[in-house]
């Protein structure tokens, strides 16, 4: 027999993905979804965070961006998240359109999202040609891939700390006032940023100095690091470059997806939820990056 946390959890789960298949079916309004699973949500968090075959495709179609807002709204409010912080934005690469925002300007923990900070920092202080470049590329690899706390909190004592960072970032348009950094690898719950500190951050690596290493350096959907285990199998496998972030109670996404109808889509999602299943708020996560995959440009 299953414990009752196990319970809880697929319970949990099963909500939501009828959530998101309501939304592909045109099924009715979840709104009152089982506010009995929302009052389960304390739960610890002690689960290997891999996904597996419980994320896959089973939305099928485009979506137009005028058609984002509601699909991703009836994923972060639902009841089981009632107690819990979502913060998100999505844009494009290519313009400053904002194609989902949800409270994107609050403070929230971002766990190993702070190691996107410190790496691009360390790549805008050293230059293409410098004596270490080579040492430095394992490095960021080893921190953003594979989220070292170890090497995250090492690089940033070694480039000077977090000043330094702020005065970097603030370079490439990063609001420095739009987070507060405390060490290197987010392992401290006073870090914390906004999804607009990451989205203005990718966005700006994209075409900063060292933007291929650090662009190389993130883990890839299905395939490497950190995301080896998510997103096997569906639509966004190899198309998805970003950055985990994970402590008790907190999951973030941030990063790059490659829609073939869109181009490149910068995104960051995070969720702070004490005492949340984890891997529950992972596959959530999940779900709301295979809906960017669906966007297409829409007449």
């Amino acid at each position: 027999m299953r414990c009752p946390k196990q319970i809880r959890y697929w319970l949990q789960f099963i909500t939501v993905l009828l959530i998101v298949i309501g939304i592909a079916g045109g099924v009715g309004n979840f709104s009152h979804a089982n506010t009995a699973i929302a009052q389960t949500a304390q739960i610890n968090d002690n689960q290997t965070e891999s996904t597996g075959d419980f994320v896959q495709d089973r939305l099928n179609g485009s979506l137009c961006p005028n058609q984002l807002g509601s699909v991703l709204d009836r994923i972060v409010e639902n009841p089981v998240f009632a107690e819990g912080r979502w913060g998100i934005l999505v844009e494009p690469l290519s313009s400053r359109e904002t194609l989902y925002s949800y409270k994107a300007n609050d403070l929230l923990i971002p766990a190993s999202n702070v190691k996107l900070l410190t790496t691009a920092a360390a790549l805008q202080l050293n230059s293409d040609d410098s004596d270490n470049r080579s040492a430095l590329e394992s490095w960021i690899e080893t921190i953003n891939r594979y989220s070292d706390n170890d090497y995250a909190d090492a690089l940033l004592d070694q480039i000077g700390g977090t000043d330094v960072v702020k005065e970097a970032l603030s370079l490439l348009g990063v609001d420095p006032d739009s987070y507060q950094q405390v060490d290197g690898s987010g392992l401290s719950r006073n870090n914390l940023a906004e999804p607009l500190t990451f989205v203005a951050l990718l966005k700006a690596m994209r075409f900063a100095q060292g933007n291929e290493i650090f662009y190389n350096s993130l883990a890839v959907a299905g395939v490497s690091g950190t995301l080896e285990g998510r997103f096997q199998g569906t639509s966004v496998e190899g198309r998805v470059h970003a950055k985990t972030g994970t402590l008790s109670g907190v999951r973030a996404l941030s990063g790059y997806l490659e829609n073939p109808d869109y181009g490149t889509i910068v995104f960051s999602i995070m969720i702070n939820q004490p005492g949340q299943y984890g891997q529950f708020m992972v596959q959530t996560i999940d779900q709301i990056v295979l809906q960017l995959a669906r966007l297409s440009p829409c007449d």
